[in-house]
C-alpha cells in the first residue's frame, strides 16, 4: 500500500517537477504542426486511393460497376 503524503509536501514535488519540463519553442511547435498537417493530408490521400480501388473490386465482384 503507498504511503500517506502530506499536501504541503505533493504540492512543493510537483512544483518541482515541473521546473523541469522543457517546452518546445514557439518554431519547433509550427515546424511539428506543420508536419502533422502534411502528414495527415497525404493519409487522407492513401485512404481515399484504397477506398476508391476497394469500392471498384467489390463493385466488378458483385457485378454493379458501371
Amino acid at each position: 500500500m503507498a504511503s500517506k503524503i502530506n499536501p504541503l509536501t505533493f504540492l512543493q514535488q510537483t512544483r518541482a517537477e515541473v521546473t523541469k519540463v522543457v517546452w518546445p519553442s514557439r518554431k519547433e511547435t509550427m515546424i511539428t504542426t506543420v508536419m502533422v498537417l502534411v502528414m495527415v493530408f497525404f493519409a487522407a490521400l492513401f485512404f481515399l486511393a484504397v477506398d476508391q480501388v476497394l469500392g471498384f473490386g467489390v463493385g466488378l465482384l458483385l457485378g454493379s460497376a458501371n
